[in-house]
């Protein structure tokens, strides 16, 4: 049995690959702007059918993930116009730039989204490089009552 070599955790969340074996794709489409699917998950892993929603409510708690990216992105934004720029009260260049942080902040909410989604699913679902021989770990709480499954 040959293990594989460990996949990076940032570029597999970056990519929005499964959590567990790291090579499926969490999402139906690749493309954030699909906006017709661009919230489409798929309900297990193509790769190694790890469940996507653990139990029912779970990405009720991305709310929080995605406040936080949007304030790190309002923050270093803000950081990088204070050096790049200087930003003052006198010349209303606050103001630009929080029109600007804003406009970017509707133009990212996809990939935003995404994130959270993925962040979210990788802090429960932990990383196995021998996912192929071992089972998938199955949660209590999984409502298979609302899913026609028994």
């Amino acid at each position: 049995m040959s293990q594989q070599k460990k996949k990076s955790y940032l570029s597999a969340v970056l990519q929005n690959k499964c959590p567990r074996c790291r090579e499926g794709n969490i999402f139906i489409s690749s493309n954030p702007y699909n906006l017709k699917k661009a919230y489409s998950m798929n309900k297990e892993c193509p790769v190694c059918k790890q469940p996507t929603e653990i139990e029912v409510g779970f990405y009720y708690g991305t709310g929080y993930v995605s406040y936080a990216l949007s304030i790190a992105f309002l923050v270093a934004s803000f950081i990088a116009s204070y050096v790049l720029f200087g930003l003052t009260f006198y010349n209303n260049s606050i103001l630009w730039w929080l029109v600007i942080s804003c406009i970017l902040l509707v133009l990212l909410q996809p990939i935003n989204m995404r994130l959270s989604r993925t962040l979210w699913l990788s802090w429960f679902v932990k990383y196995d490089a021998n996912w192929k021989e071992n089972k998938i770990e199955h949660h209590e709480r999984i409502n298979k009552s609302g899913s026609g499954e028994f």
